[in-house]
């Protein structure tokens, strides 16, 4: 195997940084995302993200202080570069200009990708309950105003963290909620006037806010991130799949590192299709 062909399947925070780290890491590759919807349609495109700690109960603590450092790590390195107003659309650009491809397809099983493809690295998020088997994972809805307030240049944020005011690249976030267990992707209209009355609260001057608009991101929520490789067999047929995803409300916070480990563990399953497989003394 010359080139190690990997699909990366999803598209979101988790997917793009995956796609973006894979090339620096793993030798001689080809990296195609594979998904059914992409920026402006993804969660990760709901989210404020915002970088702040995020625990996870079932992964150890100096893996999470790892993945934040390296994250953190990066993210500074990019606000304090010439590219810092760019930042808000660098990991789609990062993808293209490593030479990776963009592919519009929902895949219903991960054997699909087989035998077009060496590697397969999953970070579909909830799609995993269905790509991946994986009943652990859950949504926990969020639904945020999009609004128009460019005189907003500092976050706001109460002690719960369930009410911010999140400026970022063309808006201001405000939110939120953290709804366990509901798949609705439909906006309420009841928890927008409370969500704005709250933030209002904070912040009287979004009273002059313009052009609001509703969003709602379904969170890929479980008691700990799944990072593993995994190898897939039947009949005769071998795919080797890491799996990334379950960051739930922590994903800005922990993408990076989370990516580099990813694209560390693709490069371990490519390195052992290139070994020769050892002969038999019979």
């Amino acid at each position: 195997m010359d080139t190690a062909r990997i699909a990366v399947v999803g598209a979101g925070l988790m997917g793009l940084s995956t796609a973006v780290c894979i090339p620096t890491l793993v030798p001689r590759c080809s990296v195609t995302v594979i998904a059914d919807k992409f920026t402006p349609d993804t969660t990760s495109d709901v989210a404020a993200g915002i970088l702040i700690p995020h625990a996870y109960p079932d992964t150890p603590v100096h893996k999470q202080k790892q993945w934040f450092r390296e994250t953190f790590d990066h993210l500074f390195a990019i606000a304090s570069s010439a590219e810092a107003g760019d930042a808000g659309v660098y990991l789609v650009s990062g993808v293209k200009r490593s030479g990776g491809l963009m592919v519009p397809q929902r895949i219903e099983d991960l054997w699909e990708l087989h035998p077009s493809f060496d590697i397969v690295v999953n970070c579909s998020g909830l799609g995993s309950r269905q790509l991946a088997g994986d009943s652990t994972i859950f949504p926990v809805r969020g639904q945020v105003l999009k609004v128009q307030a460019p005189w907003l240049k500092h976050f706001i944020r109460d002690g719960s963290g369930l009410t911010y005011i999140y400026p970022g690249i063309s808006n201001v976030t405000l939110g939120g909620t953290r709804q366990k267990g509901d798949w609705n992707l439909s906006p309420d209209a009841e928890i927008s006037r409370d969500i704005f009355s709250r933030c209002c609260a904070l912040e009287p001057s979004l009273h002059r806010a313009c052009d609001i608009r509703e969003k709602v991101g379904l969170r890929p929520s479980r008691p700990g991130i799944r990072l593993q490789k995994e190898l897939l067999a039947q009949d005769s047929r071998r795919l080797p799949v890491v799996h990334h995803y379950g960051h739930g409300s922590g994903g800005f916070s922990m993408h990076w590192g989370t990516a580099l480990e990813a694209a560390r563990l693709v490069n371990e399953c490519a390195q052992a299709l290139r070994s020769p497989a050892p002969k038999s003394n019979l």
